[in-house]
């Protein structure tokens, strides 16, 4: 049986990710003025941060090519205030999941008490993409206080995340060079979608050859394999810290209590498999 923490995750990724990939949030560059869809991403998801320069932003992120980070920010704060995006992106993500969750009003306040807790307990320390956004969470819309509340704890299990891959010696490109390898996210569209080169990703296999984590074929081997368990593992271990203000019973009410919400967004089909966040099928998850 999953953790609960692992739970937590797989129950409120889908939530957060509608402003990835539901097409009333994918626009949202465009509309604002910015240059498509990666634009409008980095602008998105960094403006919790303020104005970041592109050495914060590609090292809070930690697995884009800092040559992509640099051609979207700082570019884009000079068409858009962070404060500007902040809003649009949160009453678009809260659209795309009324549309998806009819009646999610009369859930939301109830999901959102247990979320909220476990936001305001956790600690901020080394956290960066979660402190940028715990202030956010106060929101008057019920449904767009329910998107943030999943995006504070999915950044604070992002931001463990990125800690766990650098405590285990791997960079940016490595990262997703061995993800692709285990087949846990798409290995082609996870090289150009986080901008990373041909030469840059060859030299990124050449490395975890060199660990033994990959063969001379490029295939994971048993250690590789290992490693990547451990790495999940040591991630759901630091965001199991999240669940400390909900005791056992309260803490299972809240899992199944998301979990009608994510069955429709799930067949919906709007979220791809396999996907970058590393989000299992659906088959999977439920």
């Amino acid at each position: 049986m999953e953790s609960r923490a692992r739970q937590l995750w797989l129950l409120t990724e889908p939530l957060h990710a509608v402003t990835y990939f539901d097409e009333r949030c994918r626009g949202i560059g465009r509309a604002m003025g910015l240059r498509g869809f990666w634009q409008g991403y980095f602008a998105a998801r960094t403006a919790p941060l303020g104005p970041a320069a592109p050495a914060l932003v590609t090292s809070v992120l930690t697995v884009f090519a800092p040559g992509m980070v640099a051609r979207a920010v700082p570019a884009a704060w000079q068409v858009v205030s962070p404060e500007a995006v902040i809003e649009e992106r949160a009453r678009r993500a809260a659209l795309a999941l009324r549309a998806h969750v009819p009646g999610l009003e009369e859930s939301a306040e109830r999901l959102s008490a247990p979320l909220a807790a476990m936001v305001d307990d956790a600690p901020q320390v080394a956290r960066p993409m979660f402190a940028a956004n715990r202030p956010l969470c106060e929101r008057p819309d019920p449904v767009e206080r329910l998107w943030q509340l999943t995006t504070a704890l999915r950044e604070f299990r992002g931001d463990a995340h990125a800690c766990v891959l650098a405590g285990h010696g791997l960079d940016g490109c490595e990262a997703m060079a061995l993800a692709g390898a285990t087949g846990r996210v798409p290995a082609a569209s996870g090289r150009e979608d986080r901008g990373w080169s041909e030469a840059e990703w060859a030299a990124a296999l050449d490395r975890l050859r060199s660990r033994g984590l990959l063969d001379d074929r490029g295939g994971v081997t048993e250690r590789g394999r290992e490693l990547r368990a451990l790495i999940e593992r040591d991630t759901d271990r630091l965001a199991e810290r999240l669940l400390r203000p909900l005791d056992g019973p309260r803490a299972d009410a809240l899992l199944a209590g998301l979990r009608p919400a994510v069955d429709r967004v799930l067949a919906a089909r709007t979220l791809p498999f396999p996907n970058a966040m590393g989000l299992p099928r659906p088959a999977d998850v439920l």
